[in-house]
């Protein structure tokens, strides 16, 4: 681990007005699960490490919120898993509590937060081992491609085949979330599915994040009562472990047809990847075990497996 400067300010501004520094070397630490991992590794090498823990006033009210808002829920990328596991959030996000709560441990859920668990960095081992020279490190190819892939990509893959490990990503892109972004220029909103980069865009990273950014918050938009959430995983065993696959589901019926359908996949793809055309195919139809039966094959259409993952098929 190399040194670094720890800063806490009270306001982003005053991190920036505190930093010596690019922008590109400044890291912000909230729960630092994988933060610390990084730093061990050597894959950051941050020149300061802001703590937004220690944010005051409205930009630390809003990072720490959770609660309804004009039209929608806000949720604060300083919430950790655990409290949003067990929070008040209405029956139509309970995709995003259920994916909450199976997370890796209940220390771990205790301490992780939102923020950090979208903007979590692979856990491929090509790209986690300090002596191999990956393609996500600068390197001229994906060892995985070849190499050892039972956890990799069968969607979405190439040039690199990693696999997105935030759950928490799975199931806001379902519920059709937006993250609101702050940065030296200012604040945007962007919706969930945008905040993330396929390899073959953002070879290096994995989010659009620019150099000095911050996730803010998420915003979870209003839905119907009739609007119903799932998140359903597989794992080799059930605590302390990365999903195989796993899937988020939101679903409106209205008529007694289904009027509106979005469904995240996670651990299949470097994004959080939404099954489109199985969505299209629900539309308009009535729910049931055999039209369930029936569509599932369209989640993974156009899915190349590796050598060793075909199963998530």
């Amino acid at each position: 681990m190399e040194p670094f400067s720890l800063i806490r300010p009270r306001t982003l501004k005053a991190a920036r007005d505190r930093v010596t520094g690019a922008a590109d070397k400044r890291v912000f630490k909230a729960g630092a699960v994988d933060l610390l991992d990084l730093l061990k590794e050597g894959l950051a090498r941050p020149d300061e490490l802001v703590d937004l823990h220690s944010l005051q006033g409205a930009e630390g009210e809003a990072m720490r919120a959770l609660a309804p808002a004009e039209g929608y829920w806000s949720i604060g990328a300083l919430n950790t898993l655990a409290t949003i596991a067990a929070s008040g959030l209405p029956e139509p996000y309970a995709a995003l509590k259920e994916a909450a709560g199976s997370a890796a441990t209940p220390g771990i859920r205790n301490r992780a937060t939102l923020g950090g668990n979208l903007l979590q960095r692979p856990r491929c081992w090509y790209f986690r081992h300090g002596d191999l020279g990956c393609l996500k490190k600068g390197g001229e190819s994906c060892l995985a491609d070849g190499g050892e892939n039972k956890y990799h990509a069968i969607l979405g893959g190439g040039p690199c085949f990693i696999v997105h490990p935030s759950t928490l990503a799975v199931a806001l892109v379902a519920l059709g979330a937006e993250v609101e972004i702050l940065g030296d220029a200012g604040a945007r909103t962007i919706g969930a599915e945008e905040l993330f980069a396929l390899p073959r865009t953002s070879p290096l990273t994995e989010h659009t994040l620019a150099a000095g950014e911050v996730i803010r918050a998420v915003r979870l938009p209003a839905a119907p009562a009739s609007q119903r959430s799932v998140y359903e995983v597989a794992k080799e065993k059930q605590s302390f472990d990365w999903p195989l696959a796993e899937v988020a589901a939101a679903i409106t019926v209205e008529g007694g047809a289904i009027r509106v359908a979005r469904i995240g996949l996670g651990h299949v793809a470097p994004v959080p990847w939404r099954a489109v055309q199985l969505e299209q195919a629900l539309v308009g139809q009535a729910p049931s075990a055999d039209l369930f039966a029936r569509v599932a094959p369209l989640a993974t259409q156009g899915a190349r497996p590796l050598g060793q993952n075909a199963y998530k098929i």
